[in-house]
């Protein structure tokens, strides 16, 4: 079954499955083996770690020397300004890299542009005197990451079948909190040498990028595979129709809520710590790294089995389902933890379905394209349900956290990983609607 599409030929029905060959390159997919998912890695990490480290650490420090009085003002405009950009850079990197058909092939510039826009915003934030450089900075890191994760998403597609996404979507997925880890980790290595603490994880960053390039066999587009491009297209570069392609909007939603609670976690442990388990602020980084690395290390234990096992038995929903559970009943225990020992089992529990999560949505997603022969597009529409929660909970997070607040407590942290916890749990719902895949 088929309907038209706006060009006048025929689309595939979104309500009724496709095979499994849908969307493959001529020839076929390669499945490349291990030393692409090594190089893969690589890159994932190096740009998560050269992203994550200036957001959580250096982009601070370097707001304070550069205004002491107003530093959180500063940062909150860079990472404002910062946040729109990824916005509008993610589709946009996306129909580009659709559309590239130079000799390096769809991808590989794109891995390029964000090593040398990530090695660029280093420098730029070093040398960074007033609020403006520092924004350009987080500009230039911002749009590096984009062309970076564009790239990075879209490889999945193009190189292995749908059955063998699996590896690939724990990779791409895991690299985020595994950056972020590894990336802390040196910078406290080299503190107080602001310079190294900038230096070393955009380097790191750019090399995996580039190194990944180098080794990435791109297939070329020829200028007839190319699809034409008209005003219909430009506009539908930041907008997928739900009514139309059912499966992608149900995920592209589902991805929304779960990563809303990831955010409740990222943005708002330190606070809890302090206020709610009593950890001096001078404690409170080293309970925090404490946290994360329990969080990635159950990511990491649990993500291959289960990337594996779904690819195995030829099924996906189970286990988004499955990690969307598991990451609710986190987030709840975390809620009304007493304790540090009783959040850290808590912040593990998250780590789990996080693992299970992350090790199978890219797969899935892959999976509902609405044109899976040129998927970077859509997958940068599907890019944002995971960055635009980092920017709408701030917005709503005052509101959640003054839900039974009293002069004892002024801030009701439960109540926000409580929606949190919902948010992560209607995420799991959210999958049973999706009809093209199992």
């Amino acid at each position: 079954m088929s309907t038209p599409n706006l060009r006048g030929g025929n689309r595939p029905d979104p309500a009724v499955p496709v095979p499994d060959d849908h969307g493959a390159p001529p020839g076929g997919w390669p499945n490349p083996r291990n030393g692409f998912l090594f190089f893969l890695g690589f890159a994932g990490i190096g740009a998560a770690m050269a992203n994550l480290v200036p957001l959580v650490l250096t982009m601070s420090i370097k707001a304070t020397a550069i205004d002491p009085q107003n530093a959180t003002t500063v940062l909150s405009v860079v990472v404002s300004v910062s946040a729109l950009c990824s916005l509008v850079m993610f589709p946009v990197f996306g129909r580009l890299s659709d559309r590239t058909t130079g000799r390096l092939g769809r991808r590989r510039p794109y891995l390029l542009l964000g090593a040398l826009l990530i090695l660029i915003s280093a420098v730029v934030m070093l040398t960074a005197t007033t609020t403006l450089t520092l924004a350009i900075s987080g500009v230039l890191t911002s749009v590096g990451l984009s062309a970076a994760t564009v790239a990075l998403t879209a490889v999945l597609p193009d190189q292995f079948a749908p059955d063998r996404r699996g590896p690939g979507s724990a990779i791409v997925g895991l690299s985020l909190p595994v950056g972020a880890v590894v990336g802390l980790f040196i910078a406290q290595l080299v503190s107080p040498n602001l310079a190294a603490m900038i230096l070393l994880p955009a380097g790191i960053g750019a090399a995996g990028c580039t190194l990944f390039a180098v080794t990435l066999k791109d297939r070329q587009l020829s200028a007839a595979e190319r699809a034409p491009f008209g005003w219909g297209e430009l506009l539908s570069t930041f907008w997928v129709n739900p009514a139309r392609h059912p499966s992608f909007g149900w995920a592209w939603l589902s991805r929304f809520l779960v990563f809303l609670g990831v955010a409740a976690v990222q943005a708002y442990q330190a606070f809890y710590l302090i206020r709610v388990l009593h950890f001096p602020p001078s404690e409170v980084a080293g309970a925090v790294f404490v946290s994360t690395l329990v969080l990635t290390v159950a990511a990491l234990v649990f993500a291959p089995i289960a990337s594996k096992v779904s690819d195995r038995i030829g099924r996906r929903k189970p286990f988004v389902i499955a990690s969307a559970l598991i990451f609710g009943v986190g987030l709840l225990l975390a809620a009304f933890a007493n304790s540090f020992p009783f959040f850290l089992v808590a912040i593990g529990i998250i780590g789990l379905g996080q693992g299970v999560y992350f090790a199978v949505d890219i797969a899935l997603v892959t999976q509902v394209l609405p044109d899976p022969a040129n998927p970077a597009k859509d997958l940068g529409i599907m890019n944002l349900a995971s960055s635009l929660p980092s920017s709408v909970l701030p917005a709503i997070a005052p509101a959640i956290l003054a839900i039974g607040a009293t002069a004892a407590a002024p801030e009701n942290f439960s109540a926000l990983f409580v929606l949190g916890s919902i948010a992560g749990l209607l995420g799991a719902v959210l999958i049973l609607p999706i009809r093209t895949v199992r």
